[in-house]
Order: structure tokens, then C-alpha cells, then sequence
């Protein structure tokens, strides 16, 4: 059973975008049932204390979860005892705990395109899904961005500026605007959009995304996760000349000195315009 106590803390503190915050709900329920399973029942998030956490973390390991997850479970833990100010009491060091490093690295490409051998664009009869996902391709943005972007403000010429409204974390960035097919892309967004984002004027945020779930399926679409990675591999190619380990290119263990300099330069980059900011998440789009 759910504890009433700790769901009071999502209602009232909702940073992040929606898939973030329904992540955290979900989290958050699987944390106070968990912890009433094992004796602590209805336990006010004030009284959180380290032997809490430590009968979670038993239990984790007791179940094998993937260390991603466990990752993720001990960021809505750690997230939990921050907004009762308990946040000395969690390590904030995963290592301690003895959880391991996620498996990034793969060096199996992931990209999609929008072409029939991936799915069928004339079964999508939504104009708007239809162009989030031509948005998605051309300028690597997660589902959530493409649908809430709002084209004709994103807009600055030589970039794309997305609000940290729109974006997983509440993170502002920045991509550029490099190629005719990218403006191209942009300027059919804009026209459609007017002055709004690509959720139609008659639907919220929620029952659009239920529209664009149903058609993308009809169309026969999965994994579109990897329009991000096809973002990816092309801006690689784009900045080294040469193409990511995961689409056939050298490994970075081939590569020169300079090379190598190069390769890091380039992950940084795409790091940041995809919205991660670090180099090591870069392996599940290019491989190593």
C-alpha cells in the first residue's frame, strides 16, 4: 500500500518535466510499500532515518535490480530525504554502497530512421505527431521536447534554445542549427505551430502524448529512442570525419593521440546538445 505521507511530497514539490515527475510518483509508491512490507508502516517522511534506507538497499540487492535502477530508486531516496532536510544521512557515494556502474557501452548501433524499413509515416494521421518526430530525427530531442517545443521561440537562427520546461531535469540548452534540412525541418514546424508548440490548441499535454503513443504503434514505430542516436552518430561523423564504433567506425583504443583528442571533444559536444553533459552516457549512442 501506497503511504499517503511520502505522495504528499510529489504533490507538493513537482521539479522536473512530467516523465520525471511520474518516474518519482512511481518511485515513491514502490519506496513506502516496500517499507511497509518490511515493518515500517505508516512511517512520516520526517522520521526517515538511515535504517530506512539501509533495509531498501537489502532488499535491492536481495533482488537483483539492474544498477541502473538501483541508481534511479536511490536518486528518489536521496531526492526524499533532501525535502526533510535529512540529506546528511543518505550516502551520496553509490560505490558505498556497493552498487554497480551501469552498462553504457554496447558498440551495437541503436540508430533509427524515419523510412518504411523502420515504420510507415502515412499511417500517422496527426499532422503534429508527425512533425514531432521529423523534430526528434533532425535535432535529437527526447519524445517530451518535440511534442512541447514551441518551434517559433525555439528559434534563434543558428540554434534551437529549449526551455528547461520542456527538457527531462528542468535543463535549458542549446543545438545548433547547421543544415539546410534541419532549417527546413524547423520552418514546417513553425508554420504548423504559429506561435504555440506541437500539442494541437484543443489538447493538453497528456491527451496528445496518448495520441502520439496510438499512431506511432499503428505505424508499426518502436524504439524511437534511437532517432536520438541517429542524431548522435551523424553529429560525430559531422565533427571527427570519421563514423562512431557503433556505426562501423574505428574503436577509440584504434585511434592516435590527437585522435583521441578529437573523439572527446566531439562526445562533450553532443553530450551537451542532447541534454546529458557528460562523456561516459555518449557510449550508448556511439559505442567505444
Amino acid at each position: 500500500m501506497a503511504n499517503p505521507d511520502f505522495l504528499r511530497l510529489t504533490r507538493i514539490h513537482k521539479e522536473g518535466s512530467y516523465n520525471t515527475q511520474r518516474s518519482r510518483k512511481a518511485h515513491v509508491k514502490l519506496i513506502g510499500r516496500q517499507l511497509g512490507e518490511a515493518g515500517f508502516n505508516k512511517l512520516a517522511v520526517k522520521h526517515l532515518k538511515p535504517k530506512h534506507w539501509m533495509a531498501l538497499v537489502e532488499r535491492w540487492k536481495r533482488d537483483g535490480i539492474s544498477p541502473g535502477t538501483f541508481k534511479n530508486r536511490m536518486g528518489t531516496l536521496r531526492w526524499m530525504y533532501g525535502k526533510v532536510n535529512k540529506h546528511f544521512l543518505i550516502p551520496r557515494d553509490n560505490a558505498a554502497l556497493g552498487i554497480g556502474e551501469r552498462q553504457y557501452v554496447t558498440n551495437e548501433s541503436k540508430a533509427r530512421e524515419l523510412t518504411p524499413a523502420f515504420g510507415d509515416m502515412d499511417k500517422i494521421k496527426s499532422p503534429h505527431v508527425r512533425m514531432s518526430l521529423e523534430m526528434q530525427r533532425a535535432f535529437g530531442l527526447r519524445r517530451e521536447e518535440s511534442l512541447k517545443i514551441q518551434p517559433a521561440w525555439a528559434d534563434r537562427g543558428n540554434k534551437l534554445v529549449l526551455l528547461g520546461s520542456w527538457t527531462k531535469g528542468g535543463r535549458p540548452r542549446e543545438i545548433p542549427t547547421r543544415t539546410e534540412h534541419q532549417r527546413e525541418v524547423l520552418n514546417r514546424a513553425k508554420a504548423l505551430a504559429g506561435g504555440g508548440s506541437l500539442i494541437p490548441k484543443e489538447k493538453t499535454y497528456i491527451n496528445h502524448l496518448r495520441t502520439y503513443k496510438r499512431q506511432v504503434a499503428a505505424a508499426g514505430f518502436d524504439k524511437l529512442h534511437g532517432l536520438r542516436h541517429a542524431y548522435a552518430q551523424q553529429r560525430y561523423e559531422e565533427i571527427t570525419t570519421w563514423a562512431a564504433p557503433a556505426a562501423g567506425g574505428p574503436l577509440r583504443d584504434e585511434l592516435n593521440d590527437e585522435q583521441k583528442r578529437v573523439d572527446y571533444d566531439a562526445r562533450m559536444t553532443i553530450s551537451e546538445e542532447l541534454g546529458h553533459g557528460r562523456e561516459q552516457i555518449t557510449g550508448v549512442y556511439l559505442g567505444r
